[in-house]
């Protein structure tokens, strides 16, 4: 298999269209696995998948055979950086000008007000200083709320913090999800410096501590927990 995917790489690096929209149809799969990591975003799933399939394009036509990896686990990244890059570019969700404008308002209205009386204002004494509805002021400040990270903390448990991540992926039952999920996650690794390694390694996979991971590896406790705040910072920016 792996050797019918060279081939065909090959071929299509060489220019071969045929050979191209071979390896599309036959990856879409994957592609679709990866639009639905960013459903909800405020992009219709068919414009992510034309994106990702720039993504897939983009990794046909840099992969090296020399690698001696399955295609996918190349392609995957580059898929999911595509349409990353696009959300990060363009904003996951739109907002209207005048939404915005209102909001702006709204905001600037109840500092006013808290400035005036001392405490928080009130929806309706916002709207009637700004001379909008009530609705309307609720409308632009739940439309210009900061979008929810699947970084943060829903739970803590009893050794490490349950992220939403967690949650989300955490009864992820199809396997190309798994497949995205584990790839991407493997690359970030990959990125990270081998004391890194090293540490995500005794503290999430031999569940040490970290004053005993610091005294394996002969540092400080406090040297641990600065590098270990560090590498799972670099992997949720890789991940996220």
């Amino acid at each position: 298999m792996k050797e019918e995917n060279y081939r065909l790489i090959a071929l299509a690096q060489s220019g071969d269209k045929s050979a191209l929209e071979n390896i599309t149809l036959q990856n879409r799969g994957l592609i679709w696995s990866a639009v639905r990591k960013f459903s909800g975003r405020g992009v219709e799933a068919d414009d992510l998948f034309q994106l990702g399939a720039i993504g897939l394009i983009k990794a046909v036509n840099k992969f090296d055979t020399s690698y001696n990896v399955e295609f996918s686990t190349y392609a995957v990244p580059m898929i999911i950086g595509e349409i990353r890059r696009f959300l990060r570019d363009d904003g996951m969700i739109k907002v209207s000008r005048s939404l915005k404008e209102t909001a702006a308002l709204a905001k600037s209205a109840a500092e006013k007000i808290y400035l005036q009386k001392g405490s928080d204002a009130t929806v309706a004494e916002i709207s009637e200083m700004i001379n909008c509805s009530v609705s309307e002021v609720m409308l632009s400040l739940e439309a210009t709320q900061p979008t929810e990270s699947l970084y943060r903390t829903v739970h803590d448990g009893e050794n490490t913090p349950i992220l939403l991540i967690d949650k989300v992926y955490g009864n992820a039952n199809d396997g190309e999800d798994k497949l995205i999920m584990s790839v991407t996650l493997r690359q970030a690794i990959e990125n990270l410096s081998s004391k890194e390694r090293q540490i995500l390694l005794l503290r999430y996979y031999k569940e040490k501590t970290q004053s005993e991971v610091a005294k394996i590896m002969g540092v400080s406790q406090v040297q641990i927990s600065r590098i270990e705040k560090k590498l799972l910072g670099t992997l949720r920016q890789n991940i996220g």
